[in-house]
């Protein structure tokens, strides 16, 4: 309604305005019992950047000349396909091996996932009355069972996640686990939405680091002078909301990397973005759990690279780490969203100021798992697909790209879209995002993430928290700190012991047959 009412697009008081912006977006296909507005939004959703559209934002000849490209840059190189080159730098060790990986993973999915859509579309028929759940119907008739089953909704949770109280909780669990202190910084920064933050360690007062040679957009750089409470480990911006002009999604980028130079070492700084709703009127913004994962997440990648204690610039930081392990941080830092005694005291209702019952964590993680299966094929879709088209499709060859797409889903796909949708157009992680034959990443890091999480699991068996201080120190030295100066599986290994297993993966996700 505030959209609308800035825009001057909608001409009379109860208007509203959606976008497909994903905070505009998902809200509508969750929780709109409109099925006809829904549906426009999927179309347009599912549509975007294809020959649907105006000529000129149609992805379709772009996409098909950037995999001729790839094809070729391939040949020069000497090596069979695009997905061999994307594999060199990462811990993979042939395309033939990811698909192994991600076909045997969707097999021990796949049972978990017919049992989600069954439960769904009977859930459609008997209780909402519909015998065909299209695909615009599936968040909003999920959202449904979900509150039938669990009796809470996402909407419910989130008035307990105001932002003060999330970023408190955030810098509570860096601060415990390794040993620093965030502190309020000041830089100049290219909206009045932006913040700046300092990591220090715990100790004397010490002069901060002079300023690098780069920095952030216009050119300036953050100032140098004291700080207050330890000496200077890393920076890092923060823009949390969704804006017009604003890239969508979530990512960290690097600002400043650390490395040696001849006044001392430069310390690094990041960018952490995010596209939560901002505030309205005199009200916080409030967070939906996912919303705080997405911030937990996208802070561990900020903490790979301003953790690191190595000073050559290539293998500093989140730099020279293979591709498929540096989500590992990112997706570790995620667990603790899931714990008891890290919520309780990052909530705050924003009406009453209330924390969040026992009662209604206790329904969230009964809920942890509600449609995992659902949710892994579909991840494993959309890598097998990624893997494939850089490794078997042939540019202008007899079949098309939509055709394989096809063909991965009659593989490994329990919904199946309609045939006009054309998510292919809009992936840009593969196509604008550097992860051509590298989404399996995730997958792949989501092991190493759940297999390290367990370390602190078996610390609060011992301790009585996660928030283990003596764990943390260690992933700190032998995970974040190293950076890319060594293989990633030998810093696991350092770390756990041993070599990664898949056994930890399945059990977050309920996917463990008693």
């Amino acid at each position: 309604r505030a959209a609308a009412e800035k825009d001057g697009s909608v001409g009379k008081p109860a208007g509203w305005k959606f976008i497909l912006q994903a905070p505009s977006y998902v809200p509508v296909m969750q929780y709109a019992d409109n099925r006809e507005l829904r549906a426009r939004m999927y179309r347009a959703y599912a549509t975007r950047a294809s020959e649907f559209g105006k000529p000129e934002w149609d992805n379709g000849p772009l996409i098909d000349r950037m995999l001729a490209l790839r094809a070729e840059e391939a040949a020069l190189l000497g090596y069979a396909n695009y997905a061999e080159v994307s594999l060199v730098p990462k811990m993979a060790q042939s395309p033939a091996a990811v698909a192994v990986f991600l076909r045997e993973l969707a097999a021990k999915a796949r049972p978990f996932a017919e049992k989600d859509v069954a439960e769904l579309r009977a859930f459609g028929r008997d209780e909402l009355g519909m015998d065909t759940l299209e695909s615009w119907d599936l968040s909003w008739a999920s959202e449904k069972l979900k509150l039938a089953r669990y009796a809470f909704s996402d909407d419910e949770v989130k008035q307990y996640f105001p932002e003060h109280k999330v970023l408190a909780g955030l810098f509570r669990v860096i601060e415990t686990l390794f040993g620093v202190k965030l502190e309020a910084d000041s830089a100049p920064a290219w909206h009045p939405a932006v913040r700046f933050f300092r990591i220090v360690r715990n100790g004397e007062e010490t002069r901060r680091a002079a300023p690098s040679v780069s920095g952030p957009p216009g050119g300036r750089t953050p100032q140098s002078g004291v700080v207050r409470g330890g000496a200077l480990i890393g920076r890092f911006y923060l823009d949390l909301y969704a804006r017009d002009t604003k890239r969508g999604g979530a990512w960290m980028a690097d600002a400043i990397g650390r490395r040696r130079v001849a006044g001392g070492v430069q310390t690094p700084v990041a960018y952490l973005n995010c596209n939560f709703p901002a505030p309205v009127g005199d009200k916080p913004a409030t967070f939906s759990h996912d919303d705080v994962l997405t911030l937990f997440h996208e802070t561990g990648h900020g903490l790979h690279h301003l953790l690191t204690q190595v000073d050559e610039l290539p293998v500093s930081g989140i730099d020279g780490v293979e591709w498929d392990a540096v989500e590992l941080p990112s997706q570790f830092m995620e667990n603790f969203c899931w714990e008891w005694d890290v919520l309780e005291a990052m909530t705050a209702h924003v009406e009453t100021g209330a924390p969040l019952p026992r009662a209604l964590y206790d329904k969230m993680i009964a809920a942890k798992n509600f449609q995992s299966g659902m949710q892994m094929l579909r991840q494993i879709e959309f890598s097998l697909f990624d893997l494939l088209l850089h490794s078997e499709f042939v540019p202008s060859g007899e079949q098309s790209m939509l055709d394989l797409l096809a063909q991965v889903r009659r593989e490994v796909a329990v919904i199946t879209p309609p045939e006009w949708n054309r998510f292919p157009h809009s992936f840009s992680h593969i196509f604008g995002g550097g992860y051509g034959a590298g989404y399996y990443s995730y997958k792949w890091a989501e092991v190493l993430s759940a297999d390290a999480y367990e370390a602190f699991e078996e610390a609060a068996a011992l301790r009585g928290s996660a928030l283990d201080a003596a764990t943390g120190a260690r992933f700190q030295r032998e995970i974040l700190a190293v950076g890319g100066s060594r293989p990633a599986l030998d810093s696991f290994t350092a770390f756990r012991g041993r070599a990664p297993r898949p056994d930890a993966l399945l059990r977050h996700n309920g996917m463990t047959v008693a």
